[in-house]
């Protein structure tokens, strides 16, 4: 009879005040088991050797290897020679994914989404390796993040946070400088998804996000709808709705004005996709944030808006 895979709570590694970062070292790894975890992982190697096993396949590991494990994928650690390496642990719901550009950087796609996704299939080959000099710098923004974690002192969310996102673009910038025959492939989906990203608002056809890629038109979509769980044009297509969501909530201009600012030539059209996906008409949408009543002094604020992404 198969033994259950232990899985790893948040509440026997975060912090009870909640915040959703924590830095573990193991230092050498010790056997652990097969194990899944209610939390992700950026992993990064610092040294010595091992074996990367996922309950399936197995993978060959040394110093300046980099990469994530999403909560759900089981996975241990074998074959251990002295493998030392550093767990920074997160909750992905709590994080600022949409933080400034980073949606736009084809390495973050890659190192968050594609290459986990894939990992079985590029034998691991495609995950980041750090260079000696690079590897260095990641570890010392650990330390500081580490640092901040321990001392908790007042500011300790603000800057934890920062330090969290500003090692996750550094991760990502050394995906994009990194490309090799064996990620040429998972960038270059990437580069699609960035594009994607940053000129959502202009005319974007299939045919030049598969031009974009590289790929045949069939293992484009393939491997797009597996990594992100919708078609490209779908993809496009919510991306276009969340930022008309956020000029609802900000801007005053007209419905039909935003629909076009966000990619749509057609107003009705805009309103259809807007009720499917949210589930009430943009009309709707921006009245219920525009007409809360602000609480008197003195008395709670009670009204509450559900957020839409």
């Amino acid at each position: 009879m198969t033994e259950p895979i232990r899985v790893l709570r948040k509440s026997q590694f975060f912090h009870p005040d909640g915040f959703p970062i924590v830095v573990t070292r193991r230092d050498p790894q010790e056997p652990f088991g097969l194990h899944a975890h209610e939390f992700w992982e950026i992993v990064i190697i610092t040294g010595g050797k091992g074996r990367h096993v996922t309950g399936v396949d197995s993978y060959e590991l040394s110093a300046g290897d980099a990469f994530v494990i999403g909560g759900a994928r089981p996975h241990d650690y074998q074959d251990l020679e002295e493998l030392r390496l550093i767990n920074i642990l997160f909750d992905n719901d709590e994080l600022p994914w949409d933080l400034g550009d980073l949606s736009e950087m084809p390495g973050y796609h890659t190192l968050f989404t594609l290459e986990p996704a894939f990992r079985q299939h590029h034998r691991f080959d495609s995950r980041l390796r750090l260079e000696p000099m690079d590897l260095a710098f990641a570890i010392e923004m650990i330390e500081k993040l580490e640092h901040e974690l321990n001392e908790r002192a007042a500011g300790f969310r603000v800057q934890s946070m920062t330090l969290m996102m500003q090692l996750i673009t550094f991760l990502a910038r050394c995906y994009e400088r990194c490309r090799t025959p064996r990620n040429q492939g998972l960038l270059e989906v990437a580069d699609a998804i960035a594009h994607i990203e940053i000129n959502y608002a202009d005319v974007i056809t299939l045919d030049q996000l598969i031009e974009i890629s590289n790929m045949s038109r069939r293992n484009f979509l393939r491997t797009f709808e597996t990594a992100m769980g919708d078609s490209p044009i779908q993809y496009l297509i919510r991306l276009r709705i969340r930022k008309a969501c956020e000029r609802l909530r900000a801007s005053e201009k007209s419905i039909t004005e935003i629909a076009m600012d966000v990619g749509f030539s057609d107003s009705n059209y805009f309103s259809r996709k807007f009720r499917d996906i949210i589930g009430m008409s943009p009309r709707e949408y921006k009245r219920m944030y525009r007409e809360i009543p602000l609480p008197t002094a003195g008395e709670p604020e009670t009204a509450e808006v559900s957020k839409a992404f």
